[in-house]
Parts: structure tokens; sequence; C-alpha cells
């Protein structure tokens, strides 16, 4: 099966899952599967069916052993319309295709899609996409997983990221932006890091230096405080790079973790979502050394 970043994703969420406990797997279970619709789609934050959440319940579904009817995910894909979609939610729907063929036939089915690539649209199609700029680490992030995700070949880096690296290390998702963001940059260094061997560069370093004493990730050096989303793709981007965070983040991914079973985005925070509890098993493998010894659930 080919190395992407999905495949990547789905490793490192494995190493997350091996790092938890029997009853801490079944609590988180259990609350992946109080989300699902009758229609086996997910909810989003307001309670109903929504696209962009049900690419994060599949995941976890197929993961942590959730039964999801493949006939009922052709269903609920065939309601889409593809077409009217922004990039954010046409990116979820590609991967839903992805996990459905997954779910449906196993490693088999992904390899064959690999190898039988299927038609996208174009990216100058899409009225809506992430700060309105076409160019921006976040949305040719979005862009190359998804071309990913349909098995098709990806373009090399573009030479636009360039406009967005800040002096000094980083990146950030507006042109005129004075200061690079966690998710910027992120997104930059998961595009850069195939073609240059995922070598350590300045913007690494600057990434890693974006994480607090708490072990947690701010999403720009002027948030109030650190972020599950941010924490977990600041560990994901490090750990392709082979390179260790600066503090454990252990305890601040426990935090996070609610009675419901799920994660929340924040320490203020008191409610789950499937979104946020994946960033919280991808938290979790992304920093699995610190987890060799120590395991939720156990």
């Amino acid at each position: 099966m080919p190395v992407t970043l999905s495949t990547k994703l789905l490793h490192t969420l494995q190493k997350g899952k091996a790092r938890l406990g029997a009853e801490a797997l079944r609590r988180i279970a259990r609350f992946v599967e109080s989300q699902r619709t009758a229609e086996h789609a997910f909810r989003n934050k307001s309670g109903k069916a929504d696209l962009y959440y049900t690419a994060f319940g599949w995941t976890l579904s197929r993961l942590l052993g959730i039964g999801i009817d493949p006939q009922k995910m052709h269903r609920y894909l065939s309601q889409q319309q593809p077409e009217q979609l922004d990039l954010v939610h046409y990116a979820a729907y590609i991967r839903c295709r992805m996990l459905r063929q997954w779910i449906k036939n196993g490693k088999a089915g992904l390899f064959v899609q690999s190898l039988l690539p299927f038609k996208i649209r174009a990216l100058d199609t899409f009225t809506a996409v992430p700060h309105a700029d076409l160019h921006a680490p976040y949305t040719q992030f979005l862009w190359h997983s998804l071309r990913e995700d349909a098995g098709r070949r990806t373009p090399n880096t573009p030479d636009t990221l360039a406009d967005y690296h800040v002096p000094g290390g980083g990146y950030r998702n507006t042109r005129d932006g004075l200061t690079a963001t966690t998710n910027a940059t992120v997104a930059a260094l998961a595009l850069r890091g195939p073609s240059a061997g995922y070598r350590a560069n300045e913007d690494l370093h600057y990434l890693r230096n974006l994480q607090d004493t708490s072990g947690g990730f701010r999403a720009a050096p002027a948030a109030p405080f650190p972020d599950l989303l941010s924490t977990a793709t600041a560990l994901f981007v490090l750990d392709c790079y082979h390179t260790p965070s600066n503090y454990p983040a252990q305890h601040f991914i426990e935090s996070h973790w609610l009675d419901s079973g799920g994660f929340s985005a924040t320490l203020p925070e008191d409610h789950s979502d499937v979104e946020y509890t994946f960033y919280g098993l991808l938290a979790l493998g992304a920093s699995a050394q610190e987890f060799r010894k120590k395991q939720l659930g156990r």
C-alpha cells in the first residue's frame, strides 16, 4: 500500500491505540459509537450528521472495531453533492470514499484504489477554501492529501509556499501575516518532508519551540492556551521528522480525556466530539515513546 499522509496518520493512530488499556479502549469506543447516526454518519457539535465529522468517525470506527455498514456508507455518500462542497468538506468526502473501500475490502481495497484513481475536481473550481487563498500552506495540504486519497499522483511541493515563510522559521496562512502559526507550519513541513528526506530545518525547530512546559502547543504564539488539535498535529509532524518534543505531552493529553470517553479541544471545555477524539489518539500515537511503561486505563 502506498505511503501517503493518510496512511501515516492511520499508522500513528494505531500506535495511539496500542498505548491504551482495554477499559480505556472500551470507554472511547462507546463514546464514538454514541456519536453515530442511524444512517452510520457522525454528528457534529450541534448533533447533526456532518460529512466532515463522519470522516473522523469512520476512521475511529475502523480503528476501534466499531461496526459500520458499507451499504449505509455508500448510501450516505451518494446523498452528497461533491460539486457543491467547499474544499474542507470535499477533502472529507474523498477521505470517506477511501475509508469505505478500507472498511468494505480491507487493505486490498486501498491498494486497488491506488492503482485505479478516480476523477476529482480541479483546485480552481472551489469558491470556498481556507483563508480564501488557493496557495496557502493549509489549503495546499488539504489538496495534496485529497489527491493521495483519490489515488492520484501528487505534484511536487509548490514553490508558492516560500511566499508564506516567516524569516527565522515557520509559516503563515496569509501572505501579509506577521507571525507564523502552528497550523501553517505543520502543513508546510508535512508537504516538504517527503521530498526533503524529513531533514531537520529551521522551521522544524520553530515548531518544536512553540511547545510550552505543559506539553501542549498553541495555535499561534498569542493564543491564550494550548489546544489538542495543535498539539496532536505538531507532535505528528515532529514524529514524521523523528524529532522529539521539548517537553513530555502525556499529562497534557490525559487532561483532555473526559469522563464521556472522548477528548475535549481545550482544558476549559467539558464536551467531546469525534474530531477531538481522533486528535487525542493521534497525539498519543505521535508521542508513543512516552508511553512505553505507562498506558492509560491500566
